[in-house]
């Protein structure tokens, strides 16, 4: 039977057994393996203990075989393995494995360490809690540090340590136990005679302080700190600096408590003159800058100065020469073909250049970690980077460049809110420094365009095209001076694709940004070079050449006759070609588009050829959308009248067929009944808006949705109590348009049957008060829109005073009638109707609170329709009578927020003295309508009222203090106004209140502060300082405020205190999306750390604080996952009371769900999931069913949401 017969694993193993181990059956062998290892990749597979045995056996003994090959196979094989088979079969395994790696053959010592790692591999990682991983990770660790002791062997040494740090990488949290006895075995080997042992024991011990405890943690760093203080040797004493490296790399928030004690230590070492050591000093600064960004920032000037001194570095070569050289080539001409230098200093033993480069580095990590240091970085920093562009070595120099990029990419602000408008006022900003060092840049970069070294000259086109996007416009002095450098690249013969794609890249974001006239001496020096690149057989090199021919002629306003020819002659050759890519296809179209709307009056003869291309471009569906925006923009042309006619005869009828015909609008308006509602109100708004435009150029479709299930799933959203905002608007557009159709069985009267006749007749009953208002709103644009009426008197008007007057009638009924009568009014004069005042004060007297609150917003919308009528008799109510005041300063309210400045500044004095006399109420609610009321009232007149609001600061009454700093809230908004410069000024003083001593004026201080964080965080931004500390005082638990109250034979606790902790925490959280580079993390981390401890409202606030740190500032929690952990995991392992109440079980899953949405977002922290702590947490939840399905579940809803957002992105 041939060997493809045995496809079951029993007669693979027969076959194996007798095959000899000798060359002549090795190729059977091999293929027999190769299968054995296909059937046990199958997931179907299942072994019985015998088989499982023999497997084992056969493939452990594979792993000796004399033939590499059928090794190979077999240590493949261990993968699939360990999965399918029991975990004592796993341990014999492992035995085997430990055993061969101590064997006097080299091979089979190199096969079996394979082998080992294999099975790491395999293995479920810690924080599943799996038995098989613990088991086997402790039988490989006795064997591993007993052969990393012994010193017996250096290749058994440097195998075992390379897969203690394998395991220590991959399942170091299964090993605590061991993490003794492990240090103890690796820290010898840092004084080993053979680097090679000592660099792999560095990686150990940088994977071991992941996961090891505290006192394993400062037992190492005391071992180090103590040896480099007797600094023995300079060889050790690079091993421990290395090592210190390391484990701030691997484990930088456990070291930074230590700096003060290492960093004098590394800087005492920087100034021996040994190279190497220099070079892992500097890398050691590195990683502290990366890694422990609060701890290292004292040090940071220590660390600029240190940088800079050594990236200057170079005791074997004078740059002195080469800068004469430079002057003198500057003296003859910017033009001269300069093509580097050929004589470059080399020398192999030179280190210094390890040194230089390192340096770079650092000085790269603390640009990009330090914004807040931008004016002294162009102060020192950016100087002496630009200065080093001329450094010899090509690697050196490539980090230097780097390093300024990164000093570029930090001056560009991230987010719109750090463009404060008044900051270039303020002298000297980041991007007024780097204004003023463009031309040391430029002078820098002029030589290095010209160097031989590919490298170079993209790492300049990189440097121009960020500055450039930072400083539009900057290089307008400078082009004279670059354009031969950009021309030199794109005709080397020599140069790589890339660096072209870069040259060509940078050529067109400079022409993006610049005035077109700076081009125009040099258009003839770029044009040949550009149509070269177009012609070039790299698409994407043709590709970018397209998009600046496009750009070079759309910036036309010189004489472009001479370059037609050009232009024309390589654009059109890739416009026909079909067998191209589709974005040189595309490119092509657009900058042919581009050429005949800008030039097409001298193509002559050409220009109908071309014309037919497009044609046949307008017949390709792939091409067709590029070619209409092409064909829409000759057709605008202004320039140049082209003459369209000779395709205008085919082209019409193709462009006809994509607009809508009759057919087609009655296939969409039957698709669109399912899109309205109100499940999504975004694509509900756009099938509203389409019906609207719909309405208006093709009113005769809409006879068909009288009796279709639109208009009813149109008046079933209208009662929804989620139709707001954008999607109500739409609707009113579409009611105003459809009754403008004059439709039949549409018309006035029939919509308005539809949409209030289900409430006069309680045939439908409306749960929400938003209803009645969206009912309402249509009502008055259905009568605004109707051309039968007009002033004075609507027809409905006498209908709607009638249901209010009708005391007999339902409360909604009245409430959709005083809600109807205030919109109609809001737009239309109703004071021609005498009664209307009385019968609006009479439903104040209502019993219903709805129908109140519903003829106060009445009167005061119906005042803004004739202010002069009814602003002075709603003003003389306020103060006559006492018991309706609340009702009539909620109508007030109204009338400031919706009447026009104009109309309403005659009465302001008089509205303003009315509502100071009520700052002072004793009623809350009273004080909150006062305050928006002063507020919006301040928008108004800002100059004079908004330093009288500040006077009442001073007030004696802590009521009318409160109002007074909560009118200030309400003058805040997202958007820019008048009063904003003016509040700027003096927001200050309102925020002192934070020290107010009554514990309700601070709280509104707080939600006033808040107001401004997230709606112009321009506003607050420079208080931050001394704001925080007043802030952060707020979240603590105060006893004095925590009072017991008796209720029957029950005690209840009641928290004062609670809802300005609330505030605070509420304040914290708007900061992190607003302020976040303001703010100390570390400070911000202690206060999160107490939320998790407080009340279930402030736990849940830090819950998502949490999560939102995790993604903002992941290395500043990691440094602090100890301390947040444990919070974490008791309020998921809290446990309610048996005989308690169904809202506390329902309080507490939502607590545990959302603390465990914070766990997966820590989780998604690199090696949140290495910290002991957190991987003991994720044992526990996994052992817990309930648990463990929470987690599952937000786990599940978190990767859905990533890849929607990767969908939309």
């Amino acid at each position: 039977m041939s060997l493809l017969g045995y496809t079951h694993i029993s007669g693979l193993l027969n076959c194996l057994t007798h095959f000899p181990n000798c060359k002549i059956f090795c190729l059977s062998r091999f293929m027999a393996t190769n299968d054995l290892m296909s059937e046990l990749q199958k997931d179907s597979i299942k072994l019985d203990d015998d088989s499982e045995r023999k497997v084992v056996k056969m493939i452990l003994k594979l792993l000796e075989d004399k033939n590499g090959e059928v090794q190979n196979l077999a240590v493949k094989c261990l993968g699939p393995l360990v999965s399918k088979v029991k975990e004592y079969q796993v341990e014999t395994i492992v035995d085997t494995l430990c055993t061969n790696m101590l064997s006097d053959k080299e091979q089979l010592r190199d096969i079996s360490s394979i082998g080992l790692k294999t099975v790491i591999g395999e293995l479920p990682p810690a924080s599943s809690g799996s038995a098989l991983a613990a088991s086997v990770c402790k039988k490989i660790t006795g064997r591993l540090t007993s052969a990393i002791a012994k010193q017996e062997d250096v290749s058994v040494q440097l195998e075992a340590l390379d897969i203690m740090a394998d395991m220590l990488c991959r399942q170091g949290g299964l090993l605590v136990n061991f993490h003794p006895s492990i240090l103890s075995c690796l820290l010898p080997q840092l004084t080993s005679p053979r680097l090679a042992v000592r660099k792999r024991t560095i990686i150990a011990l940088g994977h071991l302080v992941m996961s090891c405890g505290n006192l394993v943690f400062v037992d190492l760093i005391e071992h180090l700190l103590s040896e480099l203080s007797r600094n023995e040797s300079m060889s050790t004493t690079r091993t421990y600096i290395q090592s210190i490296a390391a484990i701030s790399r691997q484990a930088g928030h456990r070291i930074g408590e230590y700096l003060e004690k290492i960093i004098p230590l590394v800087v005492k070492f920087c100034n021996i003159d040994d190279d190497e050591l220099r070079e892992y000093c500097i890398q050691a600064f590195e990683s502290f800058v990366r890694r422990c960004p609060k701890e290292v920032y004292p040090h940071v000037g220590t660390v600029i100065s240190i940088c800079l001194k050594y990236l200057t570095y170079d005791p074997n070569y004078n740059y002195d020469d080469e800068d004469e050289d430079e002057n003198a080539m500057d003296a003859d001409g910017a033009d001269e073909d300069y093509q580097g230098s050929d004589d470059e200093y080399s020398d192999d033993d030179d280190m210094s250049w390890k040194v230089r480069r390192a340096a770079a580095k650092c000085l790269d990590a603390v640009v990009s970690t330090r914004h807040e240091m931008l004016p002294e970085f162009y102060r020192t920093v950016s100087p002496a980077l630009i200065a080093r562009f001329k450094e010899r070595e090509e690697n050196v120099k490539a980090d230097v460049f780097h390093a300024y990029l990164s000093l570029l990419k930090q001056t560009r602000p991230a987010q719109s809110w750090l463009c404060d408008p008044d900051a270039m006022e303020q002298g000297e900003t980041p991007l007024t420094m780097l204004q003023s060092q463009v031309p040391m840049i430029v002078k820098a970069l002029h030589k290095q365009m010209k160097e031989k070294s590919v490298k170079t000259r993209q790492c300049c086109f990189n440097m121009l095209t960020e500055l450039v996007n930072v400083l539009p416009g900057a290089l307008t002095q400078h082009i004279p001076v670059l354009v031969p450098g950009i021309i030199f690249s794109l005709n080397d013969k020599s140069s790589s694709s890339n660096l072209k794609i870069d040259a060509l890249s940078c050529l067109y974001v400079i022409l993006c940004n610049h005035q077109p006239q700076v081009f125009h001496p040099h258009v003839q020096a770029l044009v040949p070079p550009v149509v070269a690149c177009v012609g070039d057989p790299f698409y994407k090199i043709t590709s970018e050449a397209l998009l600046v021919t496009q750009q070079l002629v759309k910036r036309d306003t010189f004489d472009a006759t001479p370059y037609i020819d050009d232009l024309f002659t390589c654009t059109i050759g890739r416009l026909r070609a079909a067998d191209i890519d589709q974005e040189v296809k595309e490119r092509a179209i657009s900058c042919m588009g581009q050429i005949i709307c800008n030039l097409g009056d001298s193509l002559g003869s050409d220009l109908p050829g071309t014309l037919h291309i497009f044609l046949e471009r307008l017949k390709n569906e792939i091409t067709r959308l590029t070619t209409v925006k092409a064909l829409t923009l000759i057709a605008d042309a202004s320039k140049c009248l082209i003459d369209l006619r000779p395709i205008l005869g085919e082209a019409v009828p193709i462009l006809a067929s994509f607009l809508v015909t009759p057919a087609m609008i009655d296939a969409v308006l039957a698709e669109l009944p399912p899109l309205i509602s109100e499940s999504d109100m975004h694509v509900s708004q756009m099938a509203i808006s389409f019906l609207t435009t719909l309405a208006r150029v093709h009113p005769l479709s809409l006879a068909m949705i009288g009796g279709s299930t639109i208009l009813s799933e149109l008046i079933s959203l209208v009662r929804s109590p989620l139709l707001q905002g954008g999607a109500l608007s739409a609707m009113l557009e579409f009611f105003q348009a459809l009754v403008g159709t004059g439709t039949a069985s549409l018309g006035y009267m029939d919509l308005l049957r539809m949409l209030t006749g289900p409430v006069y007749a309680q045939s439908a009953a409306l749960t929400h008060k938003q209803s009645y208002y969206s009912i309402a709103k249509c009502v008055a644009a259905l009568t605004r829109a109707c051309p039968k009426v007009g002033p004075p008197v609507p027809p409905t008007l006498p209908v709607l005073l009638a249901l209010v007057l009708d005391f007999l009638s339902h409360d909604s009924i009245r409430l959709l009638a005083l809600l109807s009568l205030g919109e109609v009014g809001h737009h239309v004069d109703l004071s021609g109707q005498p009664e209307l005042k009385t019968v609006i004060l009479e439903a104040f007297s209502s019993a219903s609170e709805e129908v109140k609150s519903a003829a106060s917003y009445a009167l005061g919308s119906i005042a803004v329709g004739n202010l002069p009528e009814y602003l002075p008799f709603v003003l003389g109510e306020i103060s006559g009578q006492p018991k309706r005041q609340y009702l009539l300063l909620h109508s007030l309210k109204e009338i400031i927020g919706s009447a026009s400045v104009a109309g309403l500044k005659p009465y302001v004095e008089n509205i303003w003295t009315l509502l100071l006399k009520h700052c002072e109420c004793a009623e809350e609610g009273t004080r909150n309508v006062v305050a928006e009321c002063l507020g919006k009232l301040t928008l108004i007149d800002p100059e004079t009222l908004l330093p009288r609001l500040k006077g009442y600061l001073l007030a004696g009454s802590s009521y009318a203090r409160s109002s007074v700093v909560t009118a200030v809230k309400f003058t805040i908004s997202d958007h820019p106004q008048t009063i904003d410069p003016l509040l700027k000024n003096c927001i200050g003083d309102f925020l002192k209140t934070l020290e107010d001593p009554d514990l309700n004026v601070r709280r509104v201080a707080l939600v006033t502060f808040n107001s401004a964080a997230h709606n112009k965080p321009s506003l607050i931004r420079d208080l931050l300082d001394s704001v925080l500390p007043h802030l952060y005082n707020e979240t603590k638990v105060r006893k004095e405020l925590i009072r017991e109250v008796e209720m029957g034979p029950f005690k209840h606790t009641v928290d004062d205190g609670l809802d300005i902790r609330k505030a605070a925490f509420e304040c914290m959280y708007t900061l992190l999306d607003s302020c976040l580079d303001r703010l100390d993390i570390f400070e911000f981390l202690n206060h999160v750390e107490d939320g998790l401890k407080d009340h279930y409202d402030i736990k849940m606030l830090t819950f998502l604080m949490l999560a939102r740190l995790s993604t903002l500032c992941p290395s500043a929690v990691l440094q602090r996952l100890d301390r947040l952990v444990e919070p974490l995991r008791a309020t998921c392992t809290t446990k309610v009371k048996a005989n308690s109440v169904k809202q506390e079980f329902e309080k507490q899953d939502e607590l545990k769900r959302s603390a465990m949405r914070a766990v997966v977002a820590l989780l998604t922290i690199p090696e949140a999931e290495k910290s002991p702590l957190m991987s003991e947490f994720q044992s526990q939840i996994s052992s817990n069913p309930e648990l463990a399905a929470i987690f599952e579940s937000i786990q599940r809803d978190s990767s859905s949401a990533n890849m929607e957002s990767m969908d939309t992105s």
